[in-house]
């Protein structure tokens, strides 16, 4: 009686794992051309933009007015794995970038070889050029060679196009855009009227004082100012 019953309890036990087994075979097998959403989209990269998101801050005339050549040498540093800037300098991974700012895009630099996305745009390296080039390659020329993100920062980017002006180049900086001129300012009023001593105060005693009569017929039935008092 003990055997049959260690048997059916064995059975059962065995069933029980064949089902559990079954099951999960069966929902992986399903599920198998139903990716699941993943927890994270994608990855950040530094230095880049959010896409949609528009810069908002000071013109980059006013950026290089105030940026630091030392500051741009340090971020500078970051270049060094692909590019050289001293004068003569080898072309590296990219090309040497000495005197590159106000030269023609994509021609020079010792024979490197350019992607034909980089080529075909055309233009020369302005200050605007050389500032979106930086800030996003990609952007920039689609199907370039440089595989840099880009720089997120309008500083950082202005520091660094100063410091590439001065390493060859000495492209005049764009001029700052003009502040807008303070409007007039309105004459003070007091409580009685325009304060004394002001433009407006004037232009109320003008206004406050009696017309000229006319000589002539009107001077019989209105008479002057003097002849009015005389009666």
């Amino acid at each position: 009686m003990e055997d049959r019953f260690n048997t059916i309890a064995g059975w059962a036990l065995f069933a029980g794992i064949v089902g559990l087994g079954l099951t999960s075979i069966s929902s992986h097998y399903f599920s198998a051309d139903k990716p699941h959403r993943p927890h994270h989209l994608g990855y950040e990269i530094e230095g880049v933009e959010a896409e949609g998101g528009a810069e908002e801050g000071p013109p980059l005339a006013t950026l290089l007015a105030t940026a630091d050549v030392a500051k741009g040498e340090a971020i500078f540093a970051k270049c060094t794995s692909c590019h050289t800037i001293n004068a003569g300098g080898a072309n590296g991974i990219g090309p040497n970038l000495h005197g590159v700012l106000g030269e023609t895009i994509a021609t020079g630099r010792g024979g490197f070889a350019f992607s034909e996305a980089l080529k075909s745009h055309g233009g020369s390296w302005t200050w605007e050029n050389m500032d979106a080039w930086i800030k996003s390659p990609k952007a920039f020329a689609n199907g370039t060679k440089m595989t840099f993100a880009g720089l997120g920062k309008a500083e950082d980017r202005a520091a660094l196009l100063l410091y590439l002006n001065s390493q060859g180049s000495n492209l005049p900086l764009p001029a700052a855009p003009a502040a807008d001129a303070a409007p007039a300012e309105a004459a003070p009023v007091g409580a009685d009227g325009p304060v004394p001593g002001t433009d407006t105060a004037k232009d109320a005693g003008a206004m406050a004082q009696p017309a000229p009569i006319a000589a002539g017929g009107g001077d019989k039935a209105v008479g002057t100012v003097s002849e009015t008092k005389a009666n």
